[in-house]
């Protein structure tokens, strides 16, 4: 039997691989006595928090040129929020768990940003559909479109709704089509990191 190689050194705490293993380290500690249903039960309390702001919040005014601008704005926080998502999974230590939190916070916000604008629509403008949107009538329009299901009992009618339907066709097929091999992608990467050795000193 040939003999032991020597021992690897540690990488100096202040290097970049040092800070990478003890952040490690640390999250190990810190999570290793959650249950691991209780790691997976997140997605679903980000979704119940994402339902309940829909239906609490007090968004109850008419569609008009500053709704137009937050739903922009709103767009544009979809964006950052799947870029930032995309480096805390290069990053995390459970980065499949950690894609999973982050498609379902920007699903979320995205959905939930269009059947926000459907309703406010609807209130600015009665015959935008061919029937009136509560809340839920709107999540349930804005579920159908992204889903490509098309059932045709809701149907856009004025421009404007039409306009905002094809935003939304144009971002899901983004975020499906891109986004989600995005994160794919960065999480066969970090799953690849993680299985390599360090390097030696």
């Amino acid at each position: 039997m040939p003999p032991p190689g020597p021992p690897r050194r540690q990488p100096p705490p202040d290097s970049r691989e040092g800070i990478r293993a003890a952040r490690a380290a640390r999250d190990a500690r810190g999570t290793r006595g959650v249950p691991a249903v209780v790691a997976a039960a997140r997605p679903a309390v980000i979704t119940a928090a994402f339902l309940a702001a829909y239906y609490l919040l007090p968004v109850d005014e008419e569609f008009t040129g500053g709704t137009a601008v937050i739903l922009v704005l709103g767009l544009l926080a979809v964006l950052a929020l799947f870029l930032w998502e995309i480096r805390e999974i290069e990053r995390s230590t459970r980065p499949i768990l950690r894609a999973v939190e982050a498609l379902v916070s920007v699903l979320m916000l995205f959905l939930l940003l269009f059947a926000t604008a459907y309703h406010l629509l609807e209130r600015a403008e009665p015959n935008s559909f061919t029937e009136p949107l509560s809340r839920t009538d709107s999540l349930y329009f804005t579920l159908t479109t992204f889903a490509t299901v098309g059932y045709g009992d809701i149907t856009a009618l004025s421009q404007a709704a039409r306009i905002i339907v094809m935003v939304q066709m144009a971002g899901g097929l983004l975020l499906v089509g891109v986004a989600a091999r995005l994160v794919v992608d960065t999480v066969k990467s970090a799953l690849r990191r993680q299985a390599s050795p360090g390097p030696e000193a």
